[in-house]
C-alpha cells in the first residue's frame, strides 16, 4: 500500500464528466460472449444478499452468473432466482476451477466475518481477476493490521461506515460529510490501496486516484438494505465484459442511481425494495444509452 503522506492540494487528478458507451451487444451473440460473474458470499442469516447481487448481474446483461454460498442455503438461494448457477461451499477454500472460469468476482455480500469467510477472502485476494469487494469483505480487510496485498483488480464499494473502518490505514479517524472532504478521502484511499474506490452516498465518488467521477443519479430510494448488493452486480457485469474498473464503477453507479430514481417514482422513495431496483435496471440502461 502506498503511504498516505501527501496533502490533498498536492494530489493531481482529472475530473471525468462524460462516460463511455456500454459494451456492444451483437444480435448473434451467445451467453459465453457476455461475461461470467462469480458471487462469493452468503451466511445463515443473510441468504438474500448474494442472490440480489447475482440477479442484478443477470439483469445487467451477464451471460452466466454463479453464486458460491454455504451448502446449507444453496437450494433456497437458487429457488429465488433459478437462472443462477450454484456452487456449494462446504470448506474454507473455493473451487479453483470456478475462480479460473469467472470473468469477474463479487466478494462479500452477506459473507459474514467468520474464520472461514476470512480464509475464502484471502484465497480470492491472490487471484488475478477483476472484482468488486463489498460489505463483510471490506470489514474483514479493515480488521487486518495492515491493508492486505492483493492481485485482484478491485473496485472497493464502501458506504461511509465501512470507509471509516478502512480509514485507519490512511491515518484518518472520520469520514467527512462535505463534498470536498469525501472526494479527498476517496482519492487518498484509491492512491493508497492502488484500487478503484466507490465512496457511496449522495453524489457517490468514484476514483482510481488519478481520475474522479462524481455521480449525480439516485436519491434516498437507495437508502435501504440490499441496494449495495444490487450495485455490486451491476458493476461486476461491466467488469466481466472487459470495461476497465474505473469506468465500470462509474457507469455502474450511474445506472444503479437511475434505477433507484425510476423505482422510486413507481413504488415511492420510502417504499422501494432492493429487488425492485433490479426490475428497473433495463429502463436505467435505456436511459444511459440515450444519454451517452
Amino acid at each position: 500500500m502506498q503511504s498516505p503522506t501527501r496533502s490533498f492540494t498536492e494530489m493531481k487528478y482529472k475530473r471525468i464528466h462524460q462516460l463511455p458507451p456500454l459494451p456492444a451487444r451483437p444480435k448473434e451473440g451467445h451467453k459465453g460472449m457476455f461475461g461470467r460473474v462469480l458471487v462469493v458470499g452468503g451466511s445463515e442469516s443473510m441468504i438474500g444478499a448474494p442472490v440480489l447481487s447475482g440477479t442484478a448481474a443477470l439483469r445487467m446483461g451477464a451471460g452466466l452468473v454463479q453464486i458460491a454460498v454455504p451448502k446449507s442455503m444453496l437450494a433456497t438461494a437458487l429457488s429465488i432466482t433459478p437462472e443462477l448457477i450454484g456452487l456449494p461451499l462446504a470448506a474454507s477454500r473455493i473451487d479453483r476451477n470456478a475462480i479460473v472460469a469467472a470473468d469477474a468476482i463479487i466478494i462479500g455480500p452477506g459473507m459474514g466475518q467468520s474464520t472461514t469467510a476470512r480464509s475464502r477472502l484471502k484465497q480470492l485476494l491472490k487471484s488475478n481477476k477483476p472484482a468488486v469487494i463489498d460489505a463483510d469483505a471490506l470489514n474483514l480487510l479493515a480488521s487486518e493490521k495492515e491493508f492486505p496485498a492483493m492481485n485482484l483488480h478491485a473496485v472497493l464499494t464502501p458506504h461511509p461506515g465501512e470507509m471509516k473502518r478502512l480509514a485507519k490505514f490512511l491515518k484518518r479517524s472520520a469520514v467527512p460529510t462535505d463534498d470536498r472532504g469525501r472526494l479527498e478521502l476517496a482519492v487518498l484511499a484509491a492512491k493508497s490501496f492502488n484500487q478503484v474506490v466507490v465512496l457511496k452516498g449522495f453524489r457517490t465518488v468514484v476514483t482510481d486516484g488519478h481520475r474522479v467521477y462524481i455521480n449525480h443519479t439516485g436519491d434516498s430510494t437507495l437508502s435501504k438494505a440490499g441496494s449495495g448488493d444490487v450495485l455490486c452486480g451491476v458493476i461486476a457485469t461491466l467488469l466481466a465484459q472487459e470495461v476497465e474498473p474505473f469506468f465500470a464503477a462509474s457507469i455502474g453507479t450511474w445506472i444503479h442511481g437511475k434505477a433507484g430514481e425510476i423505482a422510486g417514482g413507481r413504488y415511492g422513495i420510502r417504499s422501494t425494495l432492493a429487488r425492485e431496483l433490479i426490475e428497473s435496471i433495463h429502463l436505467a440502461i435505456s436511459a444511459y444509452e440515450a444519454a451517452n
